[in-house]
C-alpha cells in the first residue's frame, strides 16, 4: 500500500518530467503520410481508350479529348471530357482535317457513358442532327470546358467553366465563370439545366469535387497573378445539391457566405500552394492526397503529390512521383512541342493502396494532333501506395 509521503514525492515536477520522458521513449512515433513506392502504366485503361478511338469506324464516336474526370453513374461509368475529336482515325493513325472536306467533328465537351455493352460518345446534336457539345457556349468565341462532375440527385452533376477567345493563339483564351449542368442517369444528350455558380472573385471552381460527412466539399484554382501556376481554393455545400448555399473556406478555420473571403490553401511553410489547374483531393486513410502537375515550371511534366490532415490544408511539400514520357525533344513522340498536363485521381477505381491517376497530353502545334492522333488521349496510371514512415521531428 503506496503511503502518503510516498505519493506527494512522485507528484513532485522533477519526477513527473522524468516518467514523461520515460514513457515517451516507448509510445510509437507519429506516423506520416503514406508514400508512392511504385508506378506503373495502365495498360487496361489506355487500351481500353485507344481501342475505341482506332476501330470504332461511326462517325461521330469520340477519338480524343482532355480533362478526363469520372463519374460513377446510375448506368455507367461516365467519363467527362472537355475538348474533343470525334470521327474516325485513318489507317495511319492520323485524323482528317476538322474543317474545310474533313470530316472530324470538334466539340468542346462531351461524354463517354461506359457500360457493359461497351463505350458510348454522348454529345449535343445541331439542328441538322450534327454532334454539338453536351453543354454550348452563346457562339464560336465563347464555350464551357468541363471541369469535376459527382453523382447528384437524380443523376449526374458536373462544373463546367466558361471561356472566351482573346486572340488567335491556341492559349489565347480567358476565364469567364462557372456555371453547373445537371444530367439524367446517363449524361446527356443535354443538360437538364444549367446553372450559374459563384463566379465574382476570379476563381474557377470544380477543379476537383468531394463529398465527406454531410457536405460536398468543392476545389477551386485561382491562376497565380505572378509566375506559372494556380492558387488552390476550398468550398463547402451542405448535403449533395450543389445548387445549394456555398460557404468559402477562410483560412482561419471558418467559413463564409462571401466568396471574397476564400482564402489561398497553404503549404508547410504557410504560404499558398502553387497547382496545375485540375487536380484531385482524394482522403486515403487519415491523410488528404493532393495530385497536381508541377507548377513553379511552365509546361512541367512532372505529376506531383501533397498531402494534408484536413480537406483544407495545410499540405507537406509537393513531390514528384512520376515524369510523363511523352514530352518534349527527348521524349516518345520526339517532339518539343508536346506536354503534359492537368493529372488527377480515379477513386472509384482505385483499390486499396493502389491509386488510379490520368493525365492529358497535347501540342501546342494543332496540326501535331491531327497527323498523330494517338498524341490527344489521357494517359492512365497505377500508384502503389507503400508503408507510412515516420513525420520528421520538429525544428
Amino acid at each position: 500500500m503506496r503511503t502518503p509521503r510516498r505519493a506527494a514525492r512522485l507528484r513532485s515536477p522533477a519526477v513527473l518530467v522524468c516518467a514523461l520522458v520515460a514513457t515517451c521513449a516507448f509510445l510509437p512515433p507519429a506516423v506520416g503520410p503514406p508514400e508512392v513506392t511504385r508506378v506503373r502504366a495502365d495498360a487496361a485503361l489506355d487500351g481500353a481508350f485507344a481501342g475505341y478511338a482506332d476501330r470504332d469506324r461511326s462517325p461521330g464516336h469520340w477519338t480524343g479529348g482532355d480533362s478526363t474526370y469520372s463519374v460513377p453513374a446510375p448506368k455507367g461509368e461516365l467519363w467527362v471530357f472537355s475538348d474533343t475529336f470525334l470521327g474516325t482515325v485513318r489507317p495511319d493513325g492520323s485524323r482528317s482535317p476538322v474543317t474545310g472536306r474533313g470530316s472530324t467533328p470538334f466539340v468542346h465537351n462531351s461524354f463517354v457513358l461506359w457500360n457493359a455493352t461497351g463505350p458510348h460518345t454522348v454529345t449535343g446534336r445541331d439542328a441538322g442532327g450534327g454532334p454539338t457539345s453536351v453543354v454550348s457556349g452563346s457562339g464560336p468565341d465563347d464555350w464551357y470546358w468541363s471541369r469535376a462532375g459527382i453523382p447528384g440527385p437524380g443523376g449526374v452533376q458536373v462544373v463546367y467553366a466558361r471561356y472566351a477567345r482573346t486572340g488567335p493563339g491556341p492559349l489565347d483564351v480567358a476565364w469567364r465563370g462557372n456555371a453547373l449542368g445537371r444530367f439524367g442517369p446517363g449524361g446527356g444528350p443535354g443538360p437538364r439545366s444549367l446553372t450559374p455558380l459563384p463566379s465574382s472573385a476570379g476563381v474557377s471552381w470544380g477543379a476537383w469535387l468531394s463529398r465527406e460527412g454531410g457536405h460536398t466539399y468543392v476545389y477551386g484554382t485561382e491562376k497565380a497573378p505572378s509566375g506559372p501556376g494556380n492558387h488552390l481554393h476550398l468550398a463547402r455545400i451542405t448535403g449533395s445539391d450543389l445548387r445549394g448555399p456555398w460557404q468559402f473556406f477562410t483560412g482561419r478555420g471558418t467559413w463564409s457566405s462571401d466568396e471574397h473571403r476564400s482564402a489561398r490553401l497553404s503549404g508547410p511553410d504557410g504560404a499558398a500552394l502553387r497547382t496545375s489547374d485540375e487536380l484531385s483531393v482524394v482522403r486515403h486513410g487519415a491523410w488528404y492526397a493532393l495530385c497536381t502537375q508541377r507548377a513553379d515550371l511552365p509546361f512541367s511534366a512532372e505529376v506531383q503529390f501533397a498531402w494534408s490532415r484536413t480537406p483544407s490544408g495545410p499540405f507537406t511539400r509537393p513531390r514528384t512521383v512520376f515524369t510523363a514520357p511523352e514530352t518534349g525533344p527527348g521524349g516518345t513522340y520526339r517532339n518539343r512541342n508536346v506536354f503534359a498536363y492537368n493529372p488527377h485521381e480515379h477513386p472509384e477505381l482505385e483499390r486499396r493502396d493502389e491509386l488510379v491517376v490520368s493525365y492529358n497530353v497535347n501540342s501546342l502545334v494543332p496540326d501535331d494532333v491531327i497527323h498523330r492522333a494517338d498524341i490527344y488521349r489521357p494517359r492512365f496510371l497505377r500508384m502503389a501506395l507503400g508503408h507510412t514512415r515516420p513525420e520528421p521531428p520538429a525544428p
